[in-house]
Protein backbone atom coordinates (compact mmCIF):
# COMPACT_ATOMS: atom_id res chain seq x y z
CA UNK A 1 0.00 0.00 0.00
CA UNK A 2 1.53 3.28 -1.12
CA UNK A 3 -1.06 5.55 0.49
CA UNK A 4 -1.83 7.00 -2.93
CA UNK A 5 -5.37 8.26 -3.47
CA UNK A 6 -7.03 7.70 -6.85
CA UNK A 7 -9.76 9.98 -8.13
CA UNK A 8 -12.70 8.05 -9.55
CA UNK A 9 -15.55 9.32 -11.71
CA UNK A 10 -18.67 7.14 -11.81
CA UNK A 11 -20.92 7.65 -14.81
CA UNK A 12 -24.48 6.39 -15.16
CA UNK A 13 -25.47 6.04 -18.78
CA UNK A 14 -27.75 4.21 -21.18
CA UNK A 15 -26.50 0.80 -22.30
CA UNK A 16 -26.25 1.93 -25.94
CA UNK A 17 -23.79 4.67 -24.92
CA UNK A 18 -21.45 2.37 -23.01
CA UNK A 19 -18.61 2.40 -25.57
CA UNK A 20 -18.83 6.17 -25.97
CA UNK A 21 -18.51 6.76 -22.22
CA UNK A 22 -15.63 4.27 -21.86
CA UNK A 23 -13.88 5.99 -24.77
CA UNK A 24 -14.49 9.44 -23.25
CA UNK A 25 -13.06 8.43 -19.87
CA UNK A 26 -9.92 6.98 -21.49
CA UNK A 27 -9.51 10.08 -23.67
CA UNK A 28 -9.76 12.20 -20.51
CA UNK A 29 -6.83 10.27 -19.01
CA UNK A 30 -8.36 7.36 -17.10
CA UNK A 31 -5.83 4.62 -16.44
CA UNK A 32 -8.58 2.03 -16.34
CA UNK A 33 -12.36 1.66 -16.30
CA UNK A 34 -14.77 -0.66 -14.52
CA UNK A 35 -18.27 -1.32 -15.84
CA UNK A 36 -21.30 -2.70 -14.02
CA UNK A 37 -24.55 -3.35 -15.86
CA UNK A 38 -28.03 -2.96 -14.43
CA UNK A 39 -31.43 -3.16 -16.09
CA UNK A 40 -31.39 -0.71 -19.01
CA UNK A 41 -28.41 1.31 -17.75
CA UNK A 42 -24.73 0.83 -16.98
CA UNK A 43 -22.43 2.33 -14.37
CA UNK A 44 -18.90 3.02 -15.63
CA UNK A 45 -16.13 4.15 -13.28
CA UNK A 46 -12.92 5.69 -14.58
CA UNK A 47 -9.84 5.82 -12.33
CA UNK A 48 -7.43 8.74 -12.54
CA UNK A 49 -4.02 9.18 -10.92
CA UNK A 50 -4.29 12.98 -11.17
CA UNK A 51 -7.02 15.30 -9.96
CA UNK A 52 -9.11 16.24 -13.00
CA UNK A 53 -12.13 18.45 -12.42
CA UNK A 54 -15.72 17.36 -12.93
CA UNK A 55 -16.29 19.97 -15.65
CA UNK A 56 -13.26 18.66 -17.57
CA UNK A 57 -14.54 15.08 -17.40
CA UNK A 58 -18.08 16.08 -18.34
CA UNK A 59 -16.79 17.96 -21.40
CA UNK A 60 -14.77 14.91 -22.52
CA UNK A 61 -17.79 12.63 -22.10
CA UNK A 62 -20.12 14.94 -24.03
CA UNK A 63 -17.53 15.16 -26.81
CA UNK A 64 -17.32 11.35 -26.93
CA UNK A 65 -21.10 11.06 -27.12
CA UNK A 66 -21.10 13.52 -30.02
CA UNK A 67 -18.41 11.51 -31.85
CA UNK A 68 -20.41 8.30 -31.39
CA UNK A 69 -23.63 9.98 -32.50
CA UNK A 70 -25.28 9.41 -29.11
CA UNK A 71 -27.54 12.06 -27.51
CA UNK A 72 -26.09 14.16 -24.70
CA UNK A 73 -28.98 12.96 -22.54
CA UNK A 74 -27.28 9.54 -22.49
CA UNK A 75 -25.09 10.99 -19.71
CA UNK A 76 -27.54 10.41 -16.86
CA UNK A 77 -25.33 11.15 -13.88
CA UNK A 78 -21.69 11.90 -13.03
CA UNK A 79 -20.25 11.54 -9.54
CA UNK A 80 -16.68 11.91 -8.28
CA UNK A 81 -15.12 10.20 -5.29
CA UNK A 82 -11.69 9.25 -3.99
CA UNK A 83 -10.43 5.67 -3.80
CA UNK A 84 -7.53 4.41 -1.63
CA UNK A 85 -4.79 2.60 -3.55
CA UNK A 86 -5.75 -0.90 -2.29
CA UNK A 87 -3.69 -2.44 -5.13
CA UNK A 88 -6.54 -2.17 -7.64
CA UNK A 89 -4.04 -1.31 -10.36
CA UNK A 90 -2.08 -4.50 -9.63
CA UNK A 91 -5.31 -6.49 -9.87
CA UNK A 92 -6.14 -4.78 -13.18
CA UNK A 93 -2.71 -5.75 -14.49
CA UNK A 94 -3.22 -9.34 -13.35
CA UNK A 95 -6.45 -9.57 -15.35
CA UNK A 96 -5.04 -7.96 -18.51
CA UNK A 97 -4.74 -10.73 -21.08
CA UNK A 98 -2.82 -10.69 -24.39
CA UNK A 99 -4.87 -10.07 -27.52
CA UNK A 100 -4.24 -12.12 -30.67
CA UNK A 101 -4.98 -10.53 -34.06
CA UNK A 102 -3.80 -12.70 -36.94
CA UNK A 103 -0.04 -13.07 -36.53
CA UNK A 104 0.13 -10.23 -33.99
CA UNK A 105 0.08 -10.83 -30.24
CA UNK A 106 -0.56 -7.63 -28.26
CA UNK A 107 0.64 -7.95 -24.67
CA UNK A 108 1.47 -5.56 -21.81
CA UNK A 109 5.14 -5.28 -20.81
CA UNK A 110 4.63 -6.91 -17.40
CA UNK A 111 3.91 -10.27 -19.09
CA UNK A 112 7.53 -11.24 -19.72
CA UNK A 113 7.09 -14.71 -21.20
CA UNK A 114 5.99 -15.27 -24.79
CA UNK A 115 2.15 -15.36 -24.69
CA UNK A 116 0.81 -18.71 -25.92
CA UNK A 117 -1.19 -18.81 -29.14
CA UNK A 118 -4.94 -19.17 -28.77
CA UNK A 119 -6.52 -22.45 -29.80
CA UNK A 120 -6.59 -22.67 -33.56
CA UNK A 121 -4.44 -19.55 -34.00
CA UNK A 122 -1.25 -19.34 -36.05
CA UNK A 123 1.90 -20.60 -34.32
CA UNK A 124 4.55 -19.57 -36.89
CA UNK A 125 5.87 -16.11 -37.73
CA UNK A 126 4.05 -14.54 -34.82
CA UNK A 127 4.93 -10.98 -33.86
CA UNK A 128 4.57 -9.98 -30.20
CA UNK A 129 3.99 -6.28 -29.64
CA UNK A 130 4.21 -4.97 -26.10
CA UNK A 131 2.05 -1.93 -25.42
CA UNK A 132 1.97 -0.13 -22.10
CA UNK A 133 -1.71 0.79 -21.56
CA UNK A 134 -2.04 4.46 -20.73
CA UNK A 135 -3.78 7.58 -21.85
CA UNK A 136 -3.17 7.16 -25.57
CA UNK A 137 -5.71 5.24 -27.61
CA UNK A 138 -4.81 1.85 -29.08
CA UNK A 139 -4.01 -1.12 -26.85
CA UNK A 140 -5.23 -3.89 -29.13
CA UNK A 141 -8.44 -4.47 -27.20
CA UNK A 142 -10.65 -2.17 -29.26
CA UNK A 143 -12.33 -3.34 -32.45
CA UNK A 144 -10.89 -0.47 -34.51
CA UNK A 145 -7.31 -1.35 -33.55
CA UNK A 146 -7.90 -5.00 -34.42
CA UNK A 147 -9.42 -4.06 -37.79
CA UNK A 148 -6.37 -1.95 -38.62
CA UNK A 149 -3.94 -4.69 -37.59
CA UNK A 150 -5.77 -7.15 -39.84
CA UNK A 151 -5.54 -4.68 -42.73
CA UNK A 152 -1.82 -4.13 -42.13
CA UNK A 153 -1.14 -7.86 -42.14
CA UNK A 154 -3.11 -8.25 -45.37
CA UNK A 155 -2.00 -5.19 -47.35
CA UNK A 156 1.42 -4.03 -46.12
CA UNK A 157 4.24 -5.41 -48.23
CA UNK A 158 7.02 -3.05 -47.17
CA UNK A 159 8.07 0.18 -48.78
CA UNK A 160 6.51 2.92 -46.69
CA UNK A 161 3.83 3.26 -44.02
CA UNK A 162 2.07 6.26 -42.46
CA UNK A 163 -0.04 6.07 -39.28
CA UNK A 164 -2.26 9.16 -38.91
CA UNK A 165 -3.48 9.55 -35.33
CA UNK A 166 -0.93 7.07 -34.02
CA UNK A 167 -2.05 7.03 -30.35
CA UNK A 168 0.07 4.40 -28.60
CA UNK A 169 1.99 3.82 -31.84
CA UNK A 170 0.74 0.24 -32.06
CA UNK A 171 0.04 0.29 -35.82
CA UNK A 172 3.38 1.89 -36.71
CA UNK A 173 5.14 -0.61 -34.45
CA UNK A 174 3.32 -3.51 -36.14
CA UNK A 175 4.43 -2.25 -39.57
CA UNK A 176 8.02 -1.77 -38.37
CA UNK A 177 8.12 -5.26 -36.88
CA UNK A 178 6.91 -6.72 -40.18
CA UNK A 179 9.36 -4.76 -42.35
CA UNK A 180 12.15 -3.07 -40.31
CA UNK A 181 13.73 -1.62 -43.47
CA UNK A 182 10.55 0.17 -44.56
CA UNK A 183 10.02 3.91 -44.06
CA UNK A 184 7.61 4.06 -41.12
CA UNK A 185 6.07 7.31 -39.88
CA UNK A 186 3.41 8.13 -37.31
CA UNK A 187 1.80 11.44 -36.39
CA UNK A 188 -0.66 12.63 -33.77
CA UNK A 189 -1.92 16.06 -32.76
CA UNK A 190 -1.53 15.12 -29.07
CA UNK A 191 2.08 15.65 -27.89
CA UNK A 192 1.52 13.28 -24.95
CA UNK A 193 0.42 10.51 -27.33
CA UNK A 194 3.62 10.95 -29.30
CA UNK A 195 5.71 10.54 -26.13
CA UNK A 196 3.77 7.36 -25.26
CA UNK A 197 4.21 6.06 -28.82
CA UNK A 198 7.98 6.63 -28.61
CA UNK A 199 8.14 4.77 -25.29
CA UNK A 200 6.22 1.85 -26.76
CA UNK A 201 8.52 1.82 -29.80
CA UNK A 202 11.50 1.51 -27.43
CA UNK A 203 9.73 -1.36 -25.64
CA UNK A 204 9.58 -3.19 -28.98
CA UNK A 205 13.11 -2.31 -30.21
CA UNK A 206 11.48 -0.36 -33.02
CA UNK A 207 12.36 3.22 -32.07
CA UNK A 208 15.13 3.44 -34.66
CA UNK A 209 12.73 2.39 -37.42
CA UNK A 210 9.84 4.83 -36.79
CA UNK A 211 9.72 8.62 -37.16
CA UNK A 212 7.00 10.03 -34.88
CA UNK A 213 5.92 13.65 -35.19
CA UNK A 214 3.38 16.02 -33.63
CA UNK A 215 0.76 17.12 -36.15
CA UNK A 216 -1.44 15.67 -38.86
CA UNK A 217 -1.38 14.86 -42.54
CA UNK A 218 -1.03 17.87 -44.87
CA UNK A 219 0.30 18.89 -48.29
CA UNK A 220 3.90 18.43 -47.12
CA UNK A 221 3.36 14.82 -46.00
CA UNK A 222 5.41 12.31 -47.99
CA UNK A 223 3.20 9.71 -49.68
CA UNK A 224 3.24 6.14 -48.38
CA UNK A 225 2.34 2.79 -49.91
CA UNK A 226 0.02 2.07 -46.97
CA UNK A 227 -1.67 4.78 -44.91
CA UNK A 228 -3.75 4.01 -41.80
CA UNK A 229 -6.12 6.60 -40.36
CA UNK A 230 -7.84 5.21 -37.25
CA UNK A 231 -9.73 8.36 -36.31
CA UNK A 232 -13.46 9.17 -36.27
CA UNK A 233 -15.81 9.52 -39.24
CA UNK A 234 -16.14 13.34 -39.02
CA UNK A 235 -12.36 13.78 -38.82
CA UNK A 236 -11.80 11.32 -41.67
CA UNK A 237 -14.27 13.20 -43.90
CA UNK A 238 -12.43 16.46 -43.15
CA UNK A 239 -8.97 15.00 -43.79
CA UNK A 240 -9.87 12.74 -46.72
CA UNK A 241 -8.37 14.93 -49.51
CA UNK A 242 -5.03 15.04 -47.66
CA UNK A 243 -5.19 11.33 -46.79
CA UNK A 244 -5.78 10.37 -50.42
CA UNK A 245 -2.97 12.69 -51.56
CA UNK A 246 -0.61 11.00 -49.09
CA UNK A 247 -1.47 7.52 -50.37
CA UNK A 248 0.30 5.88 -53.29
CA UNK A 249 -1.07 2.39 -52.59
CA UNK A 250 -3.76 1.51 -50.05
CA UNK A 251 -5.56 3.74 -47.54
CA UNK A 252 -7.18 2.19 -44.44
CA UNK A 253 -9.94 4.29 -42.88
CA UNK A 254 -11.14 3.17 -39.46
CA UNK A 255 -12.92 4.49 -36.38
CA UNK A 256 -16.13 4.49 -38.43
CA UNK A 257 -19.43 3.26 -37.00
CA UNK A 258 -21.56 1.13 -39.31
CA UNK A 259 -24.15 3.92 -39.28
CA UNK A 260 -21.51 6.29 -40.73
CA UNK A 261 -20.38 4.19 -43.74
CA UNK A 262 -22.43 6.14 -46.27
CA UNK A 263 -21.12 9.46 -44.92
CA UNK A 264 -17.54 8.37 -45.66
CA UNK A 265 -18.40 6.62 -48.92
CA UNK A 266 -20.19 9.70 -50.25
CA UNK A 267 -17.12 11.81 -49.55
CA UNK A 268 -14.93 9.21 -51.26
CA UNK A 269 -17.12 9.35 -54.37
CA UNK A 270 -16.96 13.15 -54.37
CA UNK A 271 -13.17 12.84 -54.50
CA UNK A 272 -13.18 10.21 -57.24
CA UNK A 273 -12.25 7.28 -54.99
CA UNK A 274 -14.09 4.14 -53.95
CA UNK A 275 -13.85 1.38 -51.38
CA UNK A 276 -11.81 -1.68 -52.31
CA UNK A 277 -13.12 -3.66 -49.35
CA UNK A 278 -15.04 -3.16 -46.12
CA UNK A 279 -14.34 -5.13 -42.95
CA UNK A 280 -16.51 -4.99 -39.85
CA UNK A 281 -16.21 -6.04 -36.22
CA UNK A 282 -19.20 -5.34 -34.02
CA UNK A 283 -20.51 -1.89 -34.93
CA UNK A 284 -17.09 -0.71 -36.16
CA UNK A 285 -15.99 -0.63 -39.78
CA UNK A 286 -12.70 -0.36 -41.65
CA UNK A 287 -12.76 0.81 -45.28
CA UNK A 288 -9.79 0.01 -47.51
CA UNK A 289 -9.45 2.45 -50.44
Amino acid sequence: MSGKIWRAFEVSTLRDAREAIEYGLMEAGALGTETRETFGTVSITGYFSGQPGESEIRAALLDALRIYGAPAASLIDLRAHEVPDRDWLAEWKKDWQPVEVGRFIIAPPWIESEPPAVAGGPTRDRITIRINPGMAFGTGTHETTRLCLKAIEKHFRGGSFLDVGTGTGILAIAAARMFPQARIEGCDTDPEAIEIAKENAHLNDAAAHIAFSIGSVNERTASASLVCANLTAPVIVELLPSLLAATCGRLVLCGILDSQIELVQERLRDLGAEALEIDQEGEWVAIVV
